[in-house]
């Protein structure tokens, strides 16, 4: 008992470790960025009694569409009809706002609003809905500034205004962002006060979030039936708008803003930094704006995929907004006032506009760079080459000319390159932090390596080489930025490889093979079933190619994954006591699901749904969704109990096997997932559970086979459901299933299992494969005590000191050892890489993301469901 104790010991300790590293890490990779607080003010950036230039506008109505990427508004094919035609009449300026990565919205909404670049930290807290350490209160921005000026503003649309800009706005009406099955109340709620507030004169800003067109890209995709007639609504909204602002005297002075704060990919997801997710659209409008002259074509064709008209940084709304309401530029911005707006003023206050941009950037570059001041107040050019001095010089020559328009031209170079230093400034790393993780995380891996050498792995020498093999090479994958992109080749590969090692194991035993060869063809279909990765996202695939355009074939595999659901409870939650009372438990939780799936395909997918079934959808169209989602969850809760407290505790007088225990949670498990994936995934469930079984059949030796076939298996099918190191895979569409009103902790956890779903199920179809191990091991060694006879002498007993091999714990305890060595060797390989390529070019857009990704992997699926839920599982097994 004293070797077990240890070996439990070093499993909670190893891991404890692994986690500690992993948050440390985190810490140290993902700080706060420092800015200046306060506000600030005119004089700030203008010497004696010097003034700014006047203001143009003296209000604004801000229109943020969610996800309205450029070719929504600005492409042939766009809805927003009237807007187009107010770009053609010059009443409208276009642009495409290129958003930095992470193309969320918090960070979004922030970088809009100060001019600054947040950092990937908001990504996380973009995620808590309820959390409030992400509040603007502190810092500059343009809402800030209309505050102080004596002002008024109303908000109404997603609730994350809310939360940055507390105890700003008289009037709001908030609506949750993350709830994405609605498309329809989320952008009625923001509509229903737009007319009546038009009338009202007593604020100065209006902001406008709609959410509903991101929602159907979450749900549908940008190609999806709904988008269009969105496209239309939210065009609505903005003729409604401007014929107010044309009509209305208390609004002839309002500035129309419409704006995306991110796009979306060809999947409807974002959070990336793909074209289509970097490129939003943005527009400015008002009658005032006719002097410009601007000629601009509309319908646009793009100078690249997303690219219509003139492409600016996202950070540059913030310093052209204040400027044209009057007001002070925000302290941290780094954007530059967009200069197509300059004709408004007359040349003198052109300069000065331009200055003053220089002048708060050069602040920046003075709090980044101490010597930046020592070179201002010089007055005059060293003659040194460095970046510094050159941008010193360049100041003191704008300022010394007294031609316009040379200063208006050093001005603005002078800018842009504040900009660049800045933007592209090493963020503050917190290096010793990351080391001390990386050294924590190296313990953590020493502990459970120590397995090897002191307790030993049965199994031959070649699977303890491939699972080394296995653990190393993904390692070392995670120096590359594109082998990170597309990581879900590696694991294609490795399965394809693992398949054909146990082909050969089949051939050398002399079987036909035959099991090995479907193993081989379903992993085939398994990879063509959804493109993943960044090079082939969008590609042809069986998902969006074949099933989408033939719903009857959809359907039908939908059909029969379910009846393979319901033949394979009725087969394990035999009661042995009812006809009735199996079939009963079997068939309802498999019946409600489908029903379930189908209403939802008619909330969210019709085209999916064949005409024959359309009245049948309809018909349960007056339950709710939320409320047969929830009577899912319930009814597979119920039944869970029954198995818990009755059938497996021994209440109802029925002996069963382990493995006879644990296979109807598996089967539980299995309609579960089905309800949490989309639609177009569900047959994969029943190719993995087909893949179980024909495993199962090949009997496996060792947990050391079954733990290498579990772990491949488990990132195969994380990536062949649609996933990918990229945020902008996370699938949301799910996240809301039975669930009424936002609560982060139910809404997370629904998250986490339906974009892990397949690595759950496998986790699950592990427990299985080792207890059916662990079966034939018992039934082996009960043969060979019969064969040995009466009189042959007995074998030798076991150390005291060991845990009989063959038990479910000592099976357990390999597995989470095996696993946890593997889970080491990646999560160190992977801060190891993140912390030597801090410094690369696509450090956030594609190390970042990974961390994050390799966050769950470890903390939550394997903490939670391979060392937690198995072992819950092993209690009930026992």
């Amino acid at each position: 008992m004293v070797q077990l104790s240890l070996r439990w010991l070093r499993l909670a300790a190893g891991n404890l470790l692994l986690v500690l590293s992993v948050l440390v890490f985190a810490k140290a990779f993902f700080p706060y960025k420092p800015f200046l607080q306060g506000l600030a003010q005119h004089a700030d950036y203008h010497d004696g009694g010097d003034t700014p230039a006047p203001a143009q506008f003296e209000k604004i109505v801000f229109m943020l569409v969610d996800a309205l990427r450029s070719d929504f508004v600005f492409g042939e094919h766009s809805g927003f009809e009237y807007t187009q035609s107010l770009i053609r009449s010059g009443v409208a300026i276009p642009f495409t706002a290129h958003a930095t990565s992470p193309t969320i919205t918090m960070p979004k909404i922030k970088a809009l609003t100060t001019g600054s670049i947040p950092g990937f930290l908001d990504l996380i807290l973009n995620f808590a809905e309820s959390d409030t350490t992400s509040t603007l209160a502190t810092q500059d921005n343009w809402l800030a500034q209309i505050k102080q000026s004596g002002k008024k503003l109303i908000m109404f649309g997603d609730d994350t205004w809310l939360k940055l800009f507390p105890g700003i706005f008289e009037r709001t009406d908030g609506t949750v962002s993350f709830f994405v099955s609605d498309f329809t109340e989320v952008d009625n709620n923001v509509t229903r006060h737009v007319a009546p507030e038009l009338q009202q004169p007593d604020w100065d800003a209006m902001i406008l979030h709609y959410l509903g067109l991101d929602h159907i890209g979450h749900k549908t995709g940008p190609r999806s039936q709904h988008m269009i007639p969105k496209q239309h609504e939210m065009d609505g909204i903005v003729k409604q708008v401007y014929h107010a602002i044309e009509t209305e005297a208390h609004l002839k002075d309002t500035l129309f803003v419409l704006v995306g704060d991110h796009g979306m990919n060809d999947g409807g997801g974002h959070g990336g930094s793909s074209s289509g997710e970097t490129s939003a659209a943005l527009v400015f409008m008002s009658p005032k704006l006719k002097v410009l002259e601007s000629k601009f074509a509309a319908p646009a064709v793009p100078k690249d995929e997303f690219t219509y008209h003139r492409r600016i940084e996202q950070s540059d709304v913030a310093p052209t907004l204040t400027t044209l309401l009057g007001l002070p530029i925000p302290k941290n911005n780094l954007g530059l006032f967009i200069q197509d707006f300059l004709p408004l003023w007359d040349v003198k206050d052109q300069v000065k506009i331009l200055n003053t941009n220089g002048r708060e950037l050069s602040r920046l570059i003075s709090a980044s760079y101490s010597d930046f001041d020592r070179l201002l107040g010089e007055g005059k050019c060293n003659g040194k080459t460095g970046q510094l001095d050159n941008l010193a010089c360049m100041w003191h020559s704008a300022v010394l000319s007294s031609l316009p328009s040379e200063q208006m031209k050093l001005f603005s170079t002078f800018s842009s390159e504040c900009q660049d230093i800045l933007t592209s400034a090493a963020t503050n790393y917190d290096t010793d932090s990351m080391l001390i993780a990386i050294i924590i995380g190296t313990i953590s891996l020493v502990l459970f390596t120590t397995v090897w050498v002191v307790d030993g792995i049965p199994g031959s020498a070649l699977y303890k080489l491939l699972f080394w093999a296995l653990s190393l090479s993904y390692s070392g994958m995670m120096i590359a930025s594109s082998y990170v992109e597309e990581e879900q080749q590696y694991w294609y590969w490795a399965a394809s490889g693992w398949g054909i090692i146990l082909l050969i194991r089949e051939l050398q035993r002399g079987e036909t093979g035959s099991k090995s060869v479907i193993l081989l063809v379903l992993l085939r279909l398994t990879r063509r079933w959804n493109q993943t990765g960044q090079k082939h996202a969008g590609a042809p695939d069986i998902t969006n190619t074949f099933l989408t355009n033939n719903p009857t074939i959809l359907w039908a595999l939908v059909f029969f994954s379910y009846t393979d659901m319901f033949f394979r409870l009725k087969r394990n939650l035999d009661t042995k006591h009812s006809v009735l009372v199996g079939p009963v438990m079997s068939i309802s939780p498999v019946v409600v699901s489908m029903l379930f799936k189908l209403s939802m395909a008619a909330l969210d997918t019709r085209e999916l749904i064949p005409s024959y079934l359309m009245n049948l959808a309809d018909g349960f169209a007056a339950i709710s969704v939320v409320t047969q989602a929830q009577l899912v969850f319930s009814i597979i809760l119920l039944i869970g109990t029954y198995l818990v407290f009755v059938r497996n505790s021994g209440m109802s007088g029925i002996k069963v096997s382990p493995l006879k225990k644990l296979q109807p949670f598996h089967d539980l498990l299995t309609v579960f997932i089905a309800t949490q994936s989309r639609l177009t995934n569900i047959p994969l469930i029943w190719f993995f559970n087909v893949m179980l079984l024909l495993l199962d059949d090949m009997k496996l030796d060792s947990p050391l086979q079954i733990t290498l076939t579990v772990i491949t298996m488990q990132h195969v099918s994380f990536f062949a459901l649609g996933n990918s190191n990229a945020i902008s895979s996370v699938d949301l569409s799910n996240a809301y299933n039975g669930v009424s009103g936002f609560n982060v902790g139910v809404v997370g956890i629904l998250t986490f299992l339906s974009n892990w779903a397949g690595p759950v199920l496998w986790t699950s179809g592990g427990v299985g494969l080792m207890c059916s191990w662990m079966g034939r091991k018992r039934k082996a060694k009960k043969g060979a005590k019969k064969d040995e006879g009466d009189n042959s002498s007995p074998p030798p007993p076991p150390p005291s000191s060991s845990l009989a091999e063959g038990t479910l714990t000592d099976t357990y305890l390999k597995f989470a050892e095996l696993t946890s060595t593997f889970r080491a060797v990646a999560m160190v390989a992977v801060m190891g890489a993140c912390m030597v390529l801090r410094m690369h070019l696509f450090v956030w857009t594609v190390f970042s993301p990974k961390y994050l990704f390799a966050m769950v992997w470890t903390c939550v699926h394997h903490i939670i469901v391979d060392l937690v839920i198995m072992a819950a599982l092993h209690y009930t097994g026992r």
